[in-house]
């Protein structure tokens, strides 16, 4: 007779429950942790790496006899193809799944934050090129695409995505982030989540909460914000992932939050995830970040102790490798120490994981290895369209859209493939010399192609490519570990571009980056300039298309771009004491504030009609005609925002509360309505608790946080009203053509 863990007609608690009813507690602490099968000679750091004691790392054979929770990272460490990566972890999973007395085998992740992270695989663009898009529906495909691939070849995991808020640029993992608005990393990033999970692909949040607000910028340095700062801006956007998106894991942040790591912190991943948030999920621990606890933040004084510090918190799966969650752990709840039904706890939700995911099934195998193509024509197209959507005009005399003729295509990443990738990119982050494994044309040939003569000898137009080179740990410019000291373009780029600049030949200046940067009046000289994100493998195709007109640069900047590097850092997401004041010498206004972007056409706004009243638990209707008046078809992005003018707490000048992008002919007109519930204008009171508070909220509409044209408000009627978990957290937005 089967028994019942293994019926997968039964409920997956019932199973799982008779499951635990057997094991040993090693059996179940085996759950709880990872195995990176690293090469024996790694190359250059790809996580902060934790070796404290100089012993070798236990083997695969050490550990498995009790079982396994997770395989980490067998087709992302290092250049492996996707057959030979199939068999690896074909090979991997038989050995755990022989060894243990369950045979159950791990489940697999890797990561997936530009793509999925293996030799040969898309390298879509990165995250801050999804918020510049201002096009969840296209990044939800995106991120179904690379879903489809990884579960092909029996990934069931993926670490993404970051839904970390930009609020200092100067921090190296920017170009992790989707943008500085927690409404628009909410919406992209949960629009990331469903394309992950509707692949059959278990999505990451990442990093919970409040890793991107370090002091100074700098990776993995303390945190230290208030309360409401943490909860409107910072978890906003786990909340929405979770609710709309249902992301079945989360992994937590490295820092510490005002003294206390996260990774020890039971209020912030039992109380506010689960018990508030209503999580029922895995946290996975980012890499070693439970040892980190005795060798980083000096909170505990041994592995194990630094093992029950984080499974009391509620971190569910040690990765990479088993290092506290092990031995030393079990062997301080054999002593009395730690209440087992800690890990009753963690590996409970461990094996419901894998039950959803059919790993307890009778008769599972892993997959038979087969040639697969992890980078097909259809997905070159995804990325493309993404690079193109994403590509923000930032400024333009009229040189742009250019016909084809002599152009000089200059600059220190005019060359060099590797600079249309994040450091999260397989080529980038495993710091792969020479061929990047997929094809990826630089601007100077995608040029070519589009029928310019790219010559370096009297050019009618100079195209200086400037910005980022990604990496990790010190290796670029940007990415993990490479935090800026300035907003400066990296280098003598500045020099340079001056330099072209006074050559007296039209100059457009093309700033490939992770982050914005302080252009000053290199901006102002130039005759065009034009900002992309890291778009991936087709960012040089996508950026010769836009300059030639063959297509539309129709995003829209997810963070602001400064104007000086004195003036930052700083967001759009401020109160009026944090923007420009007759009271600092200093002016953060940006060059060019958030959601900004040209197109090749223009846009008008009228007939803004707003709800005069709505109760504080009702919805109000915003609409506005956006017609394009130019002579060429485009793209809008129609941007709405709210401000509260009176409030019980001080509020920022505006945020974000919804936006729509909507294609029209030269000629056509469509009427924009937003729905906002009055949940959109709650926030963090003194007490702490949410709350919509009655009174006037100003409204504004149009093409970026400092481009409103058009401005009204409504009145919020009735008590103070505190909304429950089921707050509503989007504004639905409704597109019709009219006359």
């Amino acid at each position: 007779m089967t028994e019942p863990w293994r019926d997968p007609l039964l409920p997956a608690s019932a199973r799982v429950a008779d499951l635990l009813s057997r094991m040993t507690l090693e059996e179940k602490a085996g759950q709880l942790a990872g195995f990176w099968a690293l090469p024996s000679d790694p190359g250059a750091p790809v996580a902060p790496m934790e070796d404290d004691s100089g012993e070798p790392a236990p083997g695969l054979d050490d550990i498995i006899g009790l079982g396994l929770g997770q395989l980490t990272r067998v087709y992302g460490t290092a250049p492996i193809t996707a057959e030979a990566g199939m068999e690896r972890l074909a090979a991997l999973q038989r050995q755990v799944t022989e060894a243990g007395r369950f045979g159950i085998p791990a489940l697999a992740h890797e990561e997936c934050l530009t793509g999925f992270m293996t030799l040969g695989a898309t390298v879509f663009p990165g995250p801050l090129a999804w918020g510049a898009s201002f096009d969840p529906g296209l990044v939800r495909r995106v991120a179904a695409a690379i879903g489809e691939g990884m579960r092909r070849v029996g990934v069931h995991q993926g670490l993404a995505p970051v839904l970390d808020v930009v609020r200092d640029y100067r921090w190296g993992r920017t170009e992790e982030c989707i943008g500085e608005d927690p409404y628009l990393v909410g919406a992209i990033g949960s629009a990331y989540v469903r394309g992950l999970e509707g692949a059959g692909v278990v999505a990451t949040l990442k990093h919970f909460a409040g890793y991107s607000a370090s002091r100074g910028g700098r990776n993995m340095a303390p945190v230290a914000v208030g309360p409401r700062e943490f909860a409107d801006v910072l978890v906003e956007p786990f909340v929405r992932a979770l609710r709309e998106g249902g992301a079945r894991s989360v992994m937590n942040s490295y820092t510490d939050v005002d003294g206390v790591p996260v990774a020890a912190d039971e209020r912030l991943l039992t109380g506010l995830l689960r018990d508030e948030l209503g999580f029922g999920g895995t946290v996975v621990a980012d890499y070693y970040s439970v040892s980190f606890l005795e060798s980083r933040h000096g909170v505990s004084g041994s592995r194990g102790a630094a093992g029950a510090l984080a499974l009391t918190a509620g971190i569910d799966v040690e990765l990479p490798t088993a290092r506290c969650y092990g031995e030393p752990l079990t062997a301080l709840i054999r002593s009395g120490d730690v209440p087992e039904e800690l890990v009753d706890r963690a590996a409970e939700r461990v094996l419901l994981q894998k039950a959803e995911l059919g790993l307890l099934d009778p008769g599972w195998e892993p997959l038979k290895p087969e040639p697969v193509d992890l980078d097909p024509p259809e997905n070159r197209e995804l990325a493309r369209l993404l690079a193109e959507r994403s590509t923000v005009l930032l400024a333009n005399d009229g040189i742009l859209p250019l016909r084809p003729c002599r152009v000089a295509v200059s600059g220190p990443y005019a060359d060099d493939p590797h600079s249309f990738l994040g450091c999260y990119s397989f080529p980038n982050h495993i710091a792969l010399p020479g061929d990047p494994g997929v094809e990826i044309p630089t601007l100077g040939e995608a040029l070519a192609a589009a029928g310019f003569t790219v010559t370096a000898d009297d050019p009618e137009v100079n195209v200086l490519v400037l910005g980022d080179r990604a990496g990790m740990f010190g290796r670029g410019t940007s990415g993990e570990g490479c935090d800026a000291e300035t907003l400066d373009l990296p280098g003598d780029q500045a020099t340079l571009a001056s330099a072209v600049l006074d050559s007296g030949v039209p100059t457009v200046l093309v700033i490939v980056s992770g982050r914005p940067y302080a252009l000053g009046s290199l901006a102002e000289r130039a005759a065009a300039v034009v900002q992309a994100f890291f778009p991936g493998e087709e960012g040089g195709t996508a950026l010769a298309r836009i300059i030639s007109g063959a297509a539309e640069p129709s995003g829209r900047l997810p963070v602001s771009l400064p104007r000086q590097v004195g003036g930052q850092p700083g967001t759009y997401l401020h109160s009026t004491l944090g923007g420009r004041t007759d009271w600092s010498s200093v002016d953060p206004t940006p060059l060019f504030p958030f959601g900004h972007g040209l197109s090749w056409t223009t846009f008008g706004y009228s007939d803004l009609a707003v709800d005069p009243v709505a109760p504080t638990d009702g919805t109000v209707s915003v609409g506005v005609t956006v017609r394009n008046v130019g002579e060429v078809a485009g793209t809008e992005v129609v941007q709405l925002y709210l401000s509260d003018p009176e409030a019980s707490v001080v509020r920022p000048r505006r945020w974000l509360a919804g936006f729509g992008r909507v294609e029209l002919a030269p000629g056509e007109a469509a009427r924009i309505t937003f729905s906002v519930h009055a949940d959109r204008t709650s926030f963090t009171g003194a007490d702490l608790r949410r709350r919509v508070e009655p009174g006037e909220i100003g409204v504004a509409v149009g093409r970026s946080s400092g481009d409103l044209p058009h401005h009204g408000s409504f009145t919020l009627r009735g008590p103070v009203r505190h909304p429950a978990a089921d707050r509503v957290l989007s504004v639905p937005v409704e597109i019709v053509p009219v006359s």
